[in-house]
């Protein structure tokens, strides 16, 4: 249900799709930036699935209530028990995922800036996972001034972080989030 009021969302704001989405985008982690509003989820859930790419996302098993767990379950959640989590660590976590994964589609989307304020330095576990899991990393986007979200590239992690991340900054400085001031690449990795 929550899957088609989101399309309704995204067509009455006016979004476009940018098709075709690279083939490795279909069993990857997936990037999603800029992440300035509650609105990017809206619209970020509703074009990866219009481009059939069945997004999944974890979120901490405490949503996982009457009602709302269930809504949450069908835009693609993976519950983690924290404590779990902890343990093993996330990056390990999420390469369990891929480990355990009985086909060859998986798409675990990230976002790295870990919350809608602005932040100078990203997460970079969602970096690892993908070079322990040897899944490539994929960039998905919303312009919001272009009204233009999809995937643009995709990339193997060489792991050489410096040099992948910064292709990942160079990637997004171009890209108008929602609200700007709240935007700015990891200048670690800017060149």
């Amino acid at each position: 249900m929550l899957k088609i009021i989101f399309k309704i969302l995204f067509k009455l704001q006016g979004w476009t799709l940018y098709q075709p989405s690279p083939p490795e985008a279909k069993n990857c982690i997936m990037v999603a930036a800029p992440h300035t509003s509650n609105w990017d989820f809206v619209f970020a859930i509703s074009a990866l699935d219009q481009l059939h790419l069945s997004p999944r996302f974890t979120i901490k098993k405490e949503f996982n209530v009457f009602l709302l767990g269930s809504m949450i379950q069908n835009l693609g959640a993976i519950w983690i028990d924290r404590n779990k989590a902890k343990k093993l660590g996330m990056t390990d976590f999420m390469k369990s995922l891929f480990d355990d994964n009985q086909t060859e589609n998986l798409v675990i989307v990230v976002t790295p800036e870990a919350t809608r304020s602005k932040v100078v330095q990203w997460k970079t576990g969602f970096y690892f996972a993908a070079l322990k899991s040897r899944v490539p990393i994929c960039l998905a986007f919303m312009d919001y001034e272009k009204k233009l979200t999809g995937v643009g590239m995709c990339f193997m992690p060489s792991g050489d972080i410096d040099k992948d991340m910064g292709i990942i900054m160079d990637y997004y400085k171009s890209i108008t989030p929602k609200f700007p001031e709240n935007f700015v690449t990891d200048e670690r990795y800017t060149h």
